[in-house]
């Protein structure tokens, strides 16, 4: 865990950094980003001690960094930057075996590492091992600075606008392999970015700052739905979710309170519930609130002379979603299915609430409406 406790830093009058508090978990992928001047790249330097804070501290799974020697520590930190950095007189190899051989690993273990990494960011080492940076794309120098930040296996790595200086595709490209690649390896890293595109496909939270201060620091879906303040939303951008639906889970728009009954219950009684709630069906659940099942007025119309109770007729197979699934999900599945509802149930199938045609309508209209 990485944990800044009161940082300021300042340049003369000037205060960069004005009393920053922010813990950064284990194996999560953090994204820093705001306006230029705000504060973000000094805080990332400071990490790996580029940068000196003025006050405060920063402790790194409990130990306060100003206590490590910054030669040892930048060595256990990984660092890919926008300008890459690569030495252009060495070849690949040695790029990448860089930290390893200033760490005195033996040479087959370092070729080996070499070999891993070049087939971990897709560039096979045959082919390109011996090539120099000049040799390379831009796209292809930034996958040799990934594997060079990950070749003696930090647990931190700090990426400080990685991206930014390439192609559109080619970014585009490298943010789907860095999102692959932190699911496989699942390293703590900080990522600096100005682009919130950027910082909403990547980041497991972001931390958005303004005029050195931490405004909101949240999750993606959360940042979306509760911006802090009118700067937070003007900064994310107001109609967002019109282009990134995905971020409106399940849970956001579910009525948490739908109409529900016990199978044992009589088919008159049915009725009355449906009539003093307004509704044209129940769902059935057991005694634990697992759902069963559900039971619609059709349903007790084209039964009435037959059966008694609603666990001789109600519908036992129904689509449902997760808490987490997003709109899009819901969306997909009552158009293939042609339903009008669906129940949202845990993994345990306990219910936790219900989505219907008419609620989705309400949300969208609450807002997206100018």
């Amino acid at each position: 865990m990485i944990r800044f406790e009161n940082i300021v830093k300042t340049y003369g009058e000037t205060e960069i950094l004005k009393g920053i508090n922010l813990e950064i978990k284990d194996n999560e992928l953090v994204v820093l980003i705001g306006p230029s001047g705000c504060g973000k790249t000094t805080s990332l330097k400071m990490i790996n001690r580029l940068i000196e804070p003025t006050s405060g501290k920063i402790y790194i799974n409990g130990q306060d960094i100003s206590q490590i020697d910054p030669i040892q520590l930048r060595r256990n930190i990984g660092y890919v930057i926008q300008q890459i950095g690569l030495l252009p007189h060495m070849t690949v190899e040695q790029n990448i075996e860089l930290v390893p051989l200033l760490k005195n690993w033996p040479k087959k273990k370092r070729i080996e590492r070499v070999k891993e990494l070049m087939h971990l960011v897709g560039m096979p080492p045959e082919e390109y091992m011996n090539r120099y940076p000049k040799e390379l794309s831009g796209g292809q120098q930034q996958r040799i600075g990934v594997a060079r930040a990950l070749a003696a296996d930090p647990d931190i790595i700090l990426m400080d606008e990685p991206f930014s200086a390439l192609d559109p595709i080619t970014r585009s490209q490298l943010q789907e392999e860095l999102f692959e690649l932190q699911q496989k390896l699942q390293k703590t890293i900080v990522f600096v970015t100005h682009d919130m595109d950027e910082a909403l496909k990547l980041g497991d939270r972001i931390c958005i700052m303004k005029d050195g201060k931490v405004v909101q620091f949240d999750t993606p879906e959360e940042i979306l739905k509760n911006p802090a303040d009118e700067f937070v939303e003007n900064f994310i951008g107001k109609k967002r979710m019109w282009i990134q639906p995905e971020h409106v889970l399940a849970k956001d728009i579910m009525i948490t309170n739908p109409i529900k009954a016990l199978p044992s219950r009589t088919l008159a009684q049915a009725i009355e519930i449906m009539s003093n709630s307004g509704v044209d069906s129940i769902l059935v659940v057991n005694k634990e609130n697992q759902l069963l099942g559900i039971v619609t007025a059709e349903d007790i119309r084209a039964n009435k002379n037959t059966a008694k109770r609603i666990e001789e007729i109600y519908t036992r197979n129904v689509y449902t979603v997760k808490p987490d699934d997003s709109i899009l999900d819901v969306l997909k599945l009552m158009a293939q299915k042609n339903i009008g509802y669906v129940p949202v149930v845990n993994e345990n199938n306990l219910l936790q609430g219900l989505i219907t045609r008419s609620a989705l309508v309400n949300y969208l209209g609450a807002n997206y409406a100018e």
